[in-house]
């Protein structure tokens, strides 16, 4: 696809997760196909605008795509001599930028469409992720879902658990306290979870691990589990302010990841 209007698909992108390189024609000597600030979008699978076609837009693309395969985070600026490099009829000299965006994406699993979990999705989905949201009762779910959000009405929700990918976020905080042991018990049986929150008090995480620990599973993986739920400076019961208080414990989990790159201000 092509079109000159890459600022309103570059934001299309963003809201999508994709990432892309920007290709910009920083300079331009004698005879080029397209002029200084020309600009082009490469991702994964399309093309979006164009620098004017030729061997040196196929170079480019080529560069862009390796650039997202590796998952390069840094500007690159490359001189393209038109003639001797690439054998357009041109001669002339292009300096391209390839400008890399990365928005990283997190998959998270909801289970439940409670108060809190509607409360909650307002929030995280302006944030990075991907949401499953999983519940067995089809008319709790809202018309509308909000963006990233693919709604899953499923009778075994504990048994979705398996079809997650691994380094999955979880929280669970269905209506049904024996519902909530079994999804706890998919997910810790699992051990790849990045994080794992239980919505309830001290004293149902107790009772939880008691009946985890019994039946086998790691100390060590069942220790990871986050329950009661969210910040300890945030005290109201609310639904809005339980909600920003496990948003907020999402934000600190995903910004302490080693390949979490903060983005420069503009």
């Amino acid at each position: 696809m092509f079109s000159d209007n890459w600022i309103h698909e570059l934001a299309r992108l963003d809201e999508q997760g994709q990432a892309c390189v920007i290709v910009t024609v920083l300079e331009n000597k004698g005879s080029v196909p397209r002029n200084a600030g020309t600009k082009m979008l490469v991702t994964h699978d399309s093309i979006i605008a164009t620098i004017g076609g030729g061997h040196l837009e196929y170079k480019a693309i080529q560069i862009a795509r390796e650039m997202l395969q590796t998952g390069e985070h840094q500007l690159k600026v490359e001189q393209f001599n038109l003639s001797a490099r690439l054998g357009q009829c041109c001669g002339g000299i292009a300096t391209l930028s390839f400008e890399p965006i990365h928005r990283q994406e997190h998959h998270l699993a909801l289970f439940g469409a409670g108060h809190v979990a509607k409360a909650l999705l307002h929030i995280i989905s302006t944030l990075p992720f991907r949401i499953i949201w999983v519940d067995p009762r089809h008319h709790l779910f809202p018309e509308r879902l909000p963006a990233k959000t693919t709604k899953l009405v499923s009778d075994d929700p504990a048994e979705e658990v398996i079809h997650m990918p691994a380094n999955s976020y979880y929280l669970v905080m269905t209506h049904n306290h024996q519902l909530d042991y079994e999804i706890t018990r998919a997910i810790i049986k699992r051990e790849d979870f990045t994080y794992f929150g239980l919505i309830g008090s001290a004293n149902k995480r107790k009772r939880f691990i008691h009946r985890l620990s019994q039946q086998g599973y790691s100390q060590s993986v069942i220790n990871r589990m986050s329950c009661p739920i969210g910040i300890r400076e945030v005290k109201g019961k609310h639904p809005a302010e339980i909600a920003v208080s496990i948003a907020a414990q999402l934000i600190a989990c995903y910004q302490s990841q080693p390949q979490y790159q903060p983005t420069e201000p503009g």
